[in-house]
């Protein structure tokens, strides 16, 4: 209960999305408090992963993966490091750790959803799909399966249509999305649409400009459109 009630203001201000804050908090912890350490380190690890300060997260969510008797904890800290290796473009590490959740049956569609994102990356357009589908099998609403096997659609040139109602179901989901409105106007792109290509990937600009695969791809439509 101690330990509780000393994390309890920095849990608090996470849960209200002030990271920054919360993180303060807890790193202001004298050594020797009466807390959990492992639940200070996935809190820590946490607020670092949310704050995009990944090697920083590393430390705290790897300590938490190989030392914390909490299974929950454990399986979710599991999954964002594998997310971080990710973005890092550590896809074996990534890969690794997804498919131990797997072997636990955790956020199953979420976890082939990133395994579908790597095997991309790693130009196994086959192994990707079956991946995607196998998320979409899981839960037929993940908007990152959706949008991502619509994507993979169709920078492949294979079924546009299907590709085009895969990416607008994901963009209904969170509308707000930059990702997600490039893929809308990338398929709008390969069906020749060009006008409502340009018209979605300028509110991709819009949100995230600085995204290279947005930019990318609105130099590349615009420069045919004019």
């Amino acid at each position: 209960m101690g330990g509780n009630n000393v994390l309890s203001e920095g849990i608090a201000l996470y849960k209200k999305g002030d990271y920054a804050a919360s993180l303060a908090f807890f790193l202001s912890i004298p050594d020797g408090s009466k807390v959990d350490d492992m639940e200070l380190s996935y809190y820590i690890g946490l607020c670092y992963a949310r704050l995009h300060r990944h090697d920083d997260a590393l430390l705290y969510l790897e300590q938490v993966v190989t030392g914390d008797k909490n299974e929950k904890r454990v399986l979710q800290c599991r999954f964002i490091l594998a997310i971080i290796y990710c973005q890092s473009d550590r896809k074996r590490l990534a890969d690794f750790e997804l498919k131990k959740l797997l072997e636990t049956g955790y956020k199953s569609s979420s976890v082939y959803a990133a395994l579908g994102y790597i095997a991309w990356e790693n130009n196994q357009i086959e192994q990707s799909i079956e991946y995607y589908h196998k998320a979409l099998g899981s839960d037929p609403n993940n908007p990152t399966a959706l949008n991502g096997l619509g994507f993979v659609l169709a920078c492949e040139n294979r079924d546009l249509a299907k590709a085009l109602a895969y990416c607008k179901r994901a963009l209904e989901i969170i509308p707000t999305s930059a990702a997600f409105l490039d893929s809308v106007g990338w398929v709008y792109y390969k069906l020749g649409m060009m006008e409502d290509s340009i018209k979605y990937l300028k509110q991709a600009m819009e949100i995230d400009g600085d995204n290279n695969e947005i930019l990318a791809h609105y130099r590349q439509v615009s420069a045919q459109f004019q």
